[in-house]
């Protein structure tokens, strides 16, 4: 067990707490990894205020990177020093889904999230939760061999954080989640980090139209250095700006907002026999309002994507070799590299449409 600093949310709405916890002693098939960079996420932000719930205390953070400090007993892949992202979907590699290529929807999650003893712990022997199993806000985690992916030296750890949220939800979604054809259309409805990603994805899908949609101008002409060929402002009648522009809807569209309003949006700017895939994760108690005759008449399909609907290992690794060959767009996309203890700051930066991604560096 070693003592480190994380920064716990203790109460929502309020500043993280920058104080020392203790980290327990890797089991048989987990690795202490000394945390280098994680990415701000929106995701994050929905336990911090409240709209998604979360046991208190909780160290939040999840889109991390780091360099492996000690390594359990049955651990046969990694060793100490070794440069990883996290893939952040445990899988058992057994069950139905698993097996079929579904592994972000593992059947025995519970299960293989359990362990004998709490991960973090205050001094007093409080237990401190980890959102997600991952805890990435604190210098000192403990993961599992297969949620990480070793990364090349080419691949700095302030941007391949991105790969192991961002990145494979939105590239993911595209590919895995949508499946979308090459030469199609497309709709992006939310241009922040997850959003970029997708227009990048369908960029790299060979789409022939990549309409993007945000409410902020400046987001809007970030997205045309990701590949978007068209913009439209989301306080538009977006459906109606879309078909002035292609001439019909979109083959494909994709939400990252999270909210019901722009889950109908994503249905109504498709032309018939089009699919809308929900991204964005949605408050507590969301629920979705939809005309029916979209899926009777207009054979529309709506589906939903997490965390890349992949198997996150090989897909992680297969974007790391893409923004080697500089097809795939990170550096760009990480708008400042803060330290540690400015966390706050950057999530309320995070407004801004002039940001993308902020990192957090934690060596600092």
């Amino acid at each position: 067990m070693i003592t480190t600093e994380a920064a716990v949310l203790t109460a929502v709405n309020e500043p993280l707490e920058f104080t020392e916890i203790l980290v327990d002693d890797p089991e048989p098939n987990e690795v202490r990894l000394a945390v280098s960079n994680v990415g701000l996420c929106h995701s994050d932000l929905h336990y911090m205020t409240g709209t998604v719930g979360a046991d208190l205390p909780v160290v939040v953070g999840h889109e991390v990177a780091g360099v492996i400090e000690s390594v359990g007993s049955a651990v046969t892949t990694l060793r100490p020093g070794d440069r990883v992202v996290g893939a952040l979907t445990p899988s058992c590699g057994m069950c139905r889904n698993c097996q079929v290529g579904h592994s972000t929807q593992c059947q025995r999650l519970t299960r293989i999230r359990q362990r004998p003893r709490p991960a973090f712990q205050l001094p007093d022997g409080r237990v401190v939760h980890r959102l997600g199993d991952v805890g990435a806000f604190s210098r000192h985690t403990l993961m599992r061999e297969n949620s990480l992916v070793k990364v090349a030296d080419e691949v700095s750890l302030h941007v391949g954080c991105l790969l192991s949220c961002c990145i494979i939800t939105g590239v993911g979604a595209v590919f895995r989640g949508a499946e979308v054809r090459p030469g199609s259309t497309v709709a992006v409805i939310g241009c922040g980090g997850v959003g970029s990603a997708i227009i990048q994805g369908a960029r790299l899908a060979g789409a022939s139209a990549i309409v993007a949609v945000d409410l902020d101008d400046a987001r809007l002409a970030a997205a045309r250095t990701y590949g978007a060929t068209h913009v439209v402002n989301g306080a538009a009648d977006v459906a109606a700006e879309i078909q002035n522009l292609l001439g019909d809807g979109v083959d494909y569209s994709f939400e990252a907002v999270g909210s019901a309003r722009t889950a109908a949006t994503a249905l109504e700017v498709l032309r018939p026999t089009g699919t809308a895939c929900l991204v964005g994760i949605a408050p507590d108690g969301t629920d979705l309002t939809l005309p029916a005759w979209n899926f009777f008449f207009s054979e529309k399909r709506l589906v939903g994507s997490y965390m890349g609907s992949g198997q996150a290992q090989e897909d992680i690794a297969q974007f790391a070799r893409l923004y080697q060959q500089g097809r795939l767009l990170l550096d760009e996309m990480v708008s400042d590299v803060i330290p540690f203890r400015d966390i706050d700051k950057g999530f309320e930066a995070m407004k801004s449409g002039a940001v993308t991604r902020i990192v957090a560096d934690l060596t600092v």
